[in-house]
């Protein structure tokens, strides 16, 4: 399942250029796993409370289309489990008429927070916490 949430771009964001500033399509896709974590019922106080937390271990932004001042873009994010430890979380910042204005595609995992090692089955373990374990798999 593909999960979005909806910003707009505000003018302390924009560089020399009058665009966006690239750290912040970062803090764009940030916000959207946060946001889709605590929809599905484990914002961040319920996963420190059971020892546990997301870790971002590598992340690529493909830039496609400028964002400026004012711009509404909607950006998605979903989570592609496989075997492992890791997982992909695969995101696109769209402007209103659906153009595609970023990529942001990442390998993240879950870390136990006692330990300092990633969960070996991620999926297994936030389904198990979550209360709406069907907003997690893509």
């Amino acid at each position: 399942m593909t999960f979005s949430v909806d910003v707009t771009v505000r003018g302390y964001e924009l560089d020399t250029q009058g665009h966006l500033n690239q750290a912040v399509y970062l803090q764009y896709a940030e916000h959207a796993r946060w946001e889709l974590l605590r929809a599905a019922g484990l914002p961040q106080d319920r996963l420190l409370a059971d020892g546990v937390g997301p870790v971002a271990l590598e992340v690529t932004v493909k830039f496609r289309s400028e964002l400026r001042g004012g711009d509404r873009v909607r950006v998605t994010c979903r989570f592609d489990y496989g075997e492992g430890k890791t997982f992909t979380v695969a995101q696109q910042i769209l402007k209103e008429d659906g153009t595609l204005a970023a990529e942001v595609t990442g390998v993240a995992g879950i870390l136990d927070l006692t330990t300092r090692r990633l969960i070996a089955d991620p999926a297994r373990r936030l389904a198990s916490l979550a209360k709406d374990p069907d907003l997690l798999s893509g």
